[in-house]
């Protein structure tokens, strides 16, 4: 598409599912691909440039990183879907209200979250399992993040917005933008300039701010098919009520993950003695190749979601099964060359890290157990969001919570104490597949009941939410 790209979006109930597809999802898999590309490469930069010490630091971050993301996510997924819903129901107002919300939730979040985790950040790294080897390394880092997060949260929240009314091209380039100045000035501000792993993350937070004036650019310019309006909602109780509903799903699987990585942290350092900070670098290592491939599948599914939510709302229930099934097929191959990657090449991988043998030596045994069950994650991730994706949170949520809490969690409080540091990795495994097996049955359950219920009443009748909002 060109630069109207959204003239209509009316295709996504009428073009090819194969050709919207690749439409909508290579752009967000490009995306992500480069989005975690720059996260690796930043590693090795930390790795390289630091020191091992600085990766374990690094990883201590992660869960509050994804408390970061996952506060943003609840704003940027349940608009992205409900504005694709507004689409295929010809709501144009509405979805135009959806984006003026957005934005303004993007600010409030950001500043209530990011104000509140900086002032009290020492306390909950420490939580987090921080040692006073690793604190100064994840200080520096998630300092500057947090002051950040105004810019990160409304590059976030806009593009996902920009992707589900029709423009996935611009929300690739403006991801790509991003990538492409972090890329540039993280070697710079970490070996030329010396500023240690705060320059990598001073070095995300510039090139986020690049993307940001883009987006922002696009939603004021009145040639954009959904864009601010002075005069709209900014502020609607039942838009922001069905955003919460719907981005609750994806909130707290960030959540969960959260507290998931710190029960992992927590395992790896009693079970590694004092070997355990450099455990907690490669499990860093291991968590940065799992959301590499997890990332590409996550853009599978954000090229599904203005599909699936369009025809839904239009009620066409065929095109979101042939949707659905083709996102599958494309989730589990994406995991399944994880899979292979990881078996076959543990130390290679590592070795792009850090050069620190014992580090590799864990990383290497953590890679084999911890893949174990990873080709069938991708069909439990596209299963989760598809849910989403069609306005059932409820569904995603429980989906979310038993992969990475009900599953996982008893799991890690069994397995190490009789396994060690490889019952931390052989939990992971068997959440997977406990998860996989659950979103299976809960998919086949519920699809037979959505070809039921479109068959026997009509598409007003099968979203009575439309009639209070429209």
């Amino acid at each position: 598409m060109n630069a109207n790209e959204s003239s209509s979006p009316a295709s996504l109930g009428k073009s090819s599912i194969g050709r919207l597809l690749v439409q909508y999802s290579v752009p967000a898999i490009i995306a992500a691909v480069a989005t975690s590309l720059y996260n690796i490469i930043d590693s090795i930069f930390i790795g390289r440039g630091v020191g091992p010490m600085a990766i374990s630091g690094l990883a201590i971050t992660f869960p509050l990183m994804n408390l970061v993301i996952g506060f943003c996510t609840l704003i940027a997924a349940g608009g992205a879907t409900i504005s694709s819903i507004f689409l295929g129901q010809k709501n144009l107002a509405r979805a135009t209200d959806v984006v003026n919300n957005v934005m303004t939730l993007c600010v409030i979040h950001s500043v209530v979250f990011g104000g509140l985790t900086f002032i009290f950040l020492d306390d909950i790294l420490y939580f987090f399992g921080a040692t006073e080897q690793t604190i100064p390394y994840a200080r520096e880092f998630m300092q500057v993040i947090l002051i950040g997060t105004p810019v990160s949260y409304i590059f976030i929240g806009l593009n996902n917005i920009m992707r589900a009314t029709g423009y996935p091209r611009k929300a690739m380039v403006s991801a790509l933008v991003s990538v492409a100045a972090n890329l540039v000035l993280a070697p710079i501000f970490i070996f030329v300039l010396r500023w240690g792993i705060k320059g990598a993350a001073l070095a995300t937070i510039c090139g986020q701010g690049v993307a940001f004036v883009w987006v922002l650019w696009h939603f004021c310019s009145k040639s954009s098919y959904v864009h601010f309006v002075r005069g709209g909602s900014w502020l609607n109780t039942a838009i922001v009520r069905r955003v919460y509903a719907i981005g609750l799903s994806p909130f707290l699987m960030n959540a969960t993950a959260c507290f998931v990585v710190v029960f992992l942290n927590k395992s790896i350092l009693e079970v590694a003695g004092q070997a355990g900070d450099i455990a907690v670098g490669a499990y860093g290592i291991i968590n940065r190749t799992t959301m590499f491939f997890v990332m590409i599948v996550f853009g599978v599914t954000q090229g599904m979601q203005p599909i699936l939510g369009y025809n839904y709302g239009a009620c066409d229930w065929p095109r979101v099964k042939a949707t659905l099934h083709k996102g599958i097929w494309i989730g589990v191959t994406i995991t399944t060359i994880g899979w292979v990657c990881t078996e076959l090449f543990p130390d290679s991988i590592s070795s792009m890290f850090t050069t620190d043998a014992q580090m590799i030596s864990i990383a290497r045994d953590g890679f084999r157990i911890f893949f174990l069950c990873y080709p069938v994650i991708g069909c439990q991730i596209v299963i989760q969001n598809y849910f989403q994706s069609i306005g059932h949170p409820t569904l995603s949520i429980f989906l979310s919570l038993t992969r990475q809490l009900i599953f996982l969690v008893p799991l890690l409080a069994i397995l190490p104490g009789h396994m060690g540091i490889d019952g931390v990795w052989a939990s992971t495994a068997v959440s997977d597949l406990l998860a996989f097996l659950l979103a299976v049955a809960t998919m086949i359950i519920m699809n037979r009941r959505f070809a039921r219920h479109f068959a026997s009443i009509s598409c007003h009748e099968a979203h009575p939410a439309t009639k209070a909002h429209s």
